[in-house]
This record gives structure tokens, C-alpha cells and sequence, in this order.
């Protein structure tokens, strides 16, 4: 199987308390391997992290995980991976799952998740990368957040169009439609 383009998922180290977050999580692994786009995620064993890197290898995915090496002496890190990456700080990790994906996906997660959907955005709206940022709003998840970056627009502190920059989905279909690469 040949994989062109990996999509970054930014999600939640611990599974959350909603039923529709794991099915979900692992429905779009399933997608993904399915329409030949690898996974980039934070290399963890617990979680969402787990689910989607888990499932996506079930269907014959590809999956790079990027975890620094502290959480990896922490005994963390998923050792069944395409590619296992190590890095030094949170800082190199989040470059190197950066430089590795052509997407960003952010799944229900904590402060890592909402720092890292908050980074990548700001990114393309600086012009430091070009690629889709997508918020895949699970049973409503992250509702209060998109409504708060509207608000934002509202007052002033996102212009209109830096606002279409980041796009949101309420399904695996509206995810992968908003990738470039997939059709």
C-alpha cells in the first residue's frame, strides 16, 4: 500500500467519558488506513492516542508516532508502530509531527490537545505552513470552543477570513472531504 500524504491527529491521552469519542476515534483510523493517508500522532499507548493508532494499523495504516523521550522513559510510548520517533523536547515533537503531516486533525483531548489545534492554526494563519487545519466536533465536543473563536471574530481579534482558515467537521465523511488530497 502506498502512502502519499499522513494526516497529524492531535487527541486526548485518556479516553473521556462520552461513548461516541472511542468508536469515533477508531472509525476515523479505519478511514483513514482505508483511503491510503497514514497517521502522525503523539506515539502514546494510553487514550485516544491508542485507539486511533490502533486502529488505523488493524486496517493496514501507516502510523508514525512522535513522543519525547520522557514520556517514552515513562513506558508510554506504542511499540508497535510504522515508525517510532523520539524526540528531546515537546517542542522538537510537535515540529517533527509538523514537518511529517500535510493535515491537522484535532479529536476531543486536554490542554495538549487544545495547545496543539491552537499552534497549527496560528501557523497557517501566519503563512508557516499550508496545510488544513480540521476540528472534528465529536457528539459536540468542542462546541463552546467554536463558539468562543467566533466570538473572537466578533470582537475583532480574528479577522473573517483567518476564521474560514480553520475548518470544522461533525463526521469522519466531512473530515476527509475537507482534506485536499482526498477524492
Amino acid at each position: 500500500m502506498s502512502f502519499k500524504k499522513r494526516v497529524c491527529v492531535y487527541c486526548g491521552s485518556k479516553t473521556g467519558n462520552n461513548s461516541s469519542f472511542i468508536p469515533q476515534t477508531k472509525a476515523l483510523g479505519h478511514a483513514l488506513a482505508s483511503n491510503n493517508i497514514g497517521l502522525v500522532y503523539g506515539g502514546g499507548s494510553v487514550g485516544l492516542m491508542n485507539k486511533i493508532a490502533n486502529a488505523t494499523l488493524s486496517r493496514g495504516g501507516q502510523v508514525h508516532g512522535v513522543i519525547p523521550q520522557h514520556l517514552y522513559d515513562m513506558e508510554v510510548a506504542h511499540e508497535n508502530l510504522t515508525a517510532l520517533h523520539i524526540t528531546d523536547t515537546m517542542h522538537e515533537r510537535k515540529a517533527m509531527m509538523a514537518e511529517l503531516s500535510d493535515a491537522f486533525i484535532a479529536l476531543p483531548g486536554g490542554f495538549g490537545t487544545f495547545e496543539e489545534l491552537m499552534e497549527a492554526i496560528t501557523w497557517l494563519q501566519l503563512g508557516i505552513h499550508e496545510k488544513t487545519v480540521i476540528i472534528f466536533n465529536i457528539d459536540g465536543y468542542y462546541d463552546k470552543l467554536i463558539e468562543f473563536i467566533d466570538e473572537a471574530v466578533e470582537n475583532k481579534f480574528i479577522t473573517e477570513s483567518n476564521r474560514t482558515l480553520l475548518k470544522t467537521a461533525e463526521s469522519i465523511d466531512e473530515c476527509l472531504n475537507h482534506l485536499p488530497f482526498y477524492k
